[in-house]
């Protein structure tokens, strides 16, 4: 019977010390055997110690149709038709756009969120929440309300800051480093999900560098936190109570995925809305597009990664610093350029009128350049008048000219020989190469003239192969082999 007894006591102990570890936090074993927390014991402290700091935003605007209380990717980035079909495959991934209405548009309530940033009453929220207001309010975590007036906003990157004139102390959010966030760390979102205000969900963050179509600047930290309509321009928080993050985006129908704005690429355009009212950024002049293998093979490049020049504009910065269409930019102001977005993103917030060295590779050759950047502006080349054609290799071509740059899209100061027509059945017909495809290299020469043109495809003999460096309207450059 004693025994029995004591069976059962060690039954009892068994069972509570495992409910203790289950009521603690998860632990898992590191390659180097190392505990590790998979799950904090709680975030009260740390929802305690930034509540203050972020606030309920509302706003009165004229509707435009739609849901303006989420932030959903609408359009077909593409223009017009979708090149699946007529169906936009962008209504499936973010929702299908709900602003087409021809009503009159009336007065709409809108809800968001927003963080604190100084003790003068600036505040961070997102573009979409306030664009467009006729009035904003603001909450803080007190229950006291202010209105709020627009300082400045940046549609690009879906960033704005608001003021308010608080008699009361306020208490602003520690900006840290989202360079330095890694995959898989723990995080908070603190927001008004509803107009729930101070909600505090938390996740991890899912992946970081995210492209998802809304911008040229797109670099979006992706989180599995819960974000809903009303989150929009709250705090994204790491476990030592740091703003990481602006959370921005969340995918129609999707679960557990949303998006933030790291907050190291926000500090910069929320301190020239704070002292300017604007964002300005610098502008090289230079169309450009990532490397292919078959484009490094071509250029000889064996570790060396870059990005490839396709044009460089006339009277731009780039011109003026002595850069080259088929140049490769491997660096700028000394930091290594490895995708065209990277080299978008780093050119923006350059500082206008000084001066960038700018590293690069041009003919296998390394060469470093000095750039001075200006404000962003378009400019616009001039024609130049040709009309000479020739045929060979099953292609009719002709040099640009301002009708032939019209028909196919290419700026009229453009230099290169343009495709007119492929030969059916040719052997250019079945490498892929179209009408409208312009040749600016022959065999590792690069050719601006029909008489250059002609004079290479003429010293290769029957039989032989040519490689022939192809630019296409809105694609890039490729690299076609063709048997003469």
């Amino acid at each position: 019977m004693k025994s029995i007894r004591k069976l059962s006591v060690f039954f009892v102990i068994l069972f509570a010390a495992g409910l203790l570890v289950g009521l603690a936090p998860q632990t898992g074993i590191t390659a180097n055997d190392k505990p590790v927390i998979m799950v904090p014991a709680n975030f009260t402290s740390l929802a305690e110690s930034v509540r203050d700091g972020v606030v309920n935003i509302r706003v009165v605007k004229t509707a435009k149709g739609g849901d303006q209380t989420s932030y959903s990717f609408r359009g077909n980035p593409f223009g017009g038709q979708s090149p699946f079909g007529g169906r936009n495959p962008f209504e499936d991934f973010f929702g299908p756009n709900q602003g087409n209405s021809n009503r009159p548009a009336p007065k709409q309530r809108g809800l968001g969120s927003g963080f604190i940033i100084d003790k003068n009453g600036y505040i961070v929220t997102n573009n979409h929440v306030v664009d467009g207001a006729d009035e904003i309010t603001v909450t803080l975590s007190n229950k006291k309300e202010f209105k709020a007036k627009l300082i400045g906003s940046d549609s690009k990157t879906d960033l704005a800051l608001v003021k308010i004139d608080a008699s009361s102390t306020l208490v602003p959010l520690k900006l840290g480093d989202s360079d330095a966030l890694s995959v898989g760390e723990w995080v908070v979102a603190i927001g008004s999900p509803f107009g729930l205000e101070q909600t505090v969900t938390a996740g991890i963050v899912s992946a970081k560098g995210r492209v998802i179509g809304s911008g040229p600047y797109d670099d979006f930290i992706q989180t599995d936190t819960s974000i809903n309509p009303g989150n929009s321009g709250g705090p994204l928080i790491n476990m030592k109570g740091e703003v990481i993050g602006i959370n921005t985006a969340i995918i129609a129908q999707g679960q557990g995925i949303g998006f933030a704005i790291p907050i190291t690429m926000a500090k910069g355009i929320v301190n020239q809305l704070q002292n300017k009212g604007e964002v300005t950024r610098a502008w090289l002049g230079i169309s450009i597009q990532d490397l292919t293998e078959e484009l490094r093979k071509y250029y000889g490049l064996k570790d060396e990664k870059g990005v490839l020049v396709t044009e460089v504009f006339k009277d731009s910065p780039a011109e003026m610093g002595g850069i080259k269409a088929e140049d490769i930019i491997t660096s700028i102001q000394g930091k290594k350029v490895e995708s065209s977005h990277e080299l978008v993103k780093v050119v923006a917030n350059l500082p206008v009128g000084k001066e960038i060295p700018l590293g690069l590779i041009r003919k296998g050759t390394e060469k470093t350049v000095s750039v001075t950047m200006v404000k962003r502006d378009d400019s616009d080349g001039q024609t130049r008048p040709t009309v000479e054609r020739y045929e060979e290799l099953g292609l009719k071509v002709s040099e640009l000219t301002p009708d032939i740059a019209k028909r196919f899209g290419y700026n009229r100061n453009e230099r290169g020989v343009v495709i007119l027509e492929v030969g059916k059945g040719s052997s250019a017909d079945s490498s892929g190469i179209q009408a409208g495809d312009m040749i600016k290299g022959v065999n590792n020469t690069v050719i601006t003239t029909m008489e250059e043109y002609r004079r290479l495809v003429d010293a290769v003999e029957k039989g032989n192969t040519l490689a022939l460096l192809i630019k296409r309207s809105n694609v890039g450059f490729i690299v076609v082999q063709l048997q003469k």
